[in-house]
């Protein structure tokens, strides 16, 4: 064993033993092994919630993905993040011949072996993405979408650089790494947050001998929070929605309706004019998201006659009617589920594959919208003003 990676501590008469681990080194599962065959804890916690953890254990785990209700609980954004993180995975799994995880895995089997009770210790990665979402603005969010597509257009290698990045990293953090840097608050629900989480779950851990596997930039941020109390439920709430956006895109179609009306009443032709330009700017610009995804003729319908009629609405968006239709007509089989990993590590994959066709659908729709709700209203306005 290397002591140089395992940090021991004492409190409240119980043993507790970090273990800091590359995410990337086939080293690091050897160690992690040792150590708990030489300890014999009571309690293993690893660096995962359950999603992660049913990731590990079912090689099939997309099979059982129901794509209309992630489209109906507005999760499509999430889902494509979470693949684009896949595909980071399964490039460096290519690139290098080594799994990311591989230390996780090797903790649960040893767990398994010993006879140790298991606690997934960090928190549902939806969870924390939902926390990044609700740190970002509209134009990070955009900055957000254009990084993820632009690392699946891309495909570079990863560099000896990254690779040594991820040594110290988890896959999420070094995923995100550049993002993060360009949005420096976004470390707090990223890193800050979860090494919370992850000291108040090691601390509740049963038993007298707890062994907990963890990337070794963690390390640090759980020996600082590990004395301190922390709410996990406040940890896991979705940050609250400030009323500002949700008061703008109430105005906005309160606004445009108005200036249309008004217009209307005092020239009917000019009024009919702003009322085409409104229907064409925003069907067409959605119905072009939707084709740029390669949808469904049908969808790419529905979304030119949706859209005018969703942007005038907060509570409805283009993207979702759009990619349903997109699903009944181009319904995802076993086949696309079960090669879904696979796909997404290339350009071509993403397209090809139903399953992120959809989601395709449902962001580019969801996008060529916005687009058309800003240049239809500035033509709106144009035609208002030339007519006051």
């Amino acid at each position: 064993m290397n002591e140089e990676h395992i940090t021991r501590l004492e409190r409240n008469g119980r043993e507790i033993i970090l273990i800091g681990t590359a995410h990337v080194s086939k080293e690091s599962a050897q160690e992690v092994k040792a150590v708990i065959d030489a300890e014999q804890p009571d309690t293993v916690c690893v660096e995962l919630d359950e999603q992660r953890y049913q990731s590990v254990i079912q090689s099939d785990r997309w099979r059982n993905m129901d794509i209309f209700k992630v489209i109906k609980e507005k999760k499509a954004t999430l889902l494509f993040m979470n693949l684009a993180i896949s595909s980071f995975q399964n490039r460096i799994a290519k690139q290098f011949g080594i799994k990311p995880g591989q230390e996780m895995i090797q903790g649960i089997d040893s767990a398994e072996e010993n006879g140790a009770e298991l606690v997934l210790a960090d928190r549902n990665i939806q969870k924390t993405f939902a926390r990044i979402w609700g740190n970002l603005g509209f134009f990070g969010k955009g900055k957000l979408i254009t990084s993820i597509f632009g690392g699946i257009l891309v495909q570079e290698k990863v560099s000896e650089e990254e690779l040594e990045r991820m040594k110290k990293q988890d896959t999420l953090n070094a995923a995100m790494h550049e993002f993060s840097q360009a949005f420096p608050k976004l470390k707090e629900p990223l890193i800050d947050e979860r090494d919370q989480y992850l000291a108040q779950k090691i601390k509740e851990a049963p038993g007298k001998k707890i062994v907990a596997v963890l990337g070794a930039a963690h390390v640090p941020g759980i020996l600082k929070e590990i004395d301190r109390d922390h709410d996990l439920a406040k940890l896991e709430e979705t940050p609250p929605k400030s009323p500002i956006p949700k008061m703008i895109g109430w105005a906005i179609p309160v606004l445009i309706l108005s200036i249309i009306a008004y217009t209307f009443f005092n020239n009917p032709a000019a009024g009919v004019n702003q009322m085409i330009s409104w229907l064409l700017w925003n069907g067409s610009f959605s119905a072009l998201g939707a084709a740029i995804a390669f949808g469904h003729p049908l969808a790419v319908v529905t979304a030119f006659l949706i859209a005018p009629l969703s942007s005038l609405n907060p509570l409805m968006a283009a993207g979702w009617f759009s990619g349903i239709v997109q699903a009944y007509m181009r319904r995802p089989s076993v086949g696309d589920l079960e090669v879904l990993s696979d796909d997404v590590q290339s350009l071509k994959g993403f397209w090809n594959n139903k399953v992120t066709r959809i989601l395709l659908v449902v962001i580019l729709t969801n996008i060529g919208s916005t687009i058309g709700t800003m240049i239809g209203g500035a033509d709106v306005l144009r035609v208002f003003f030339e007519n006051l």
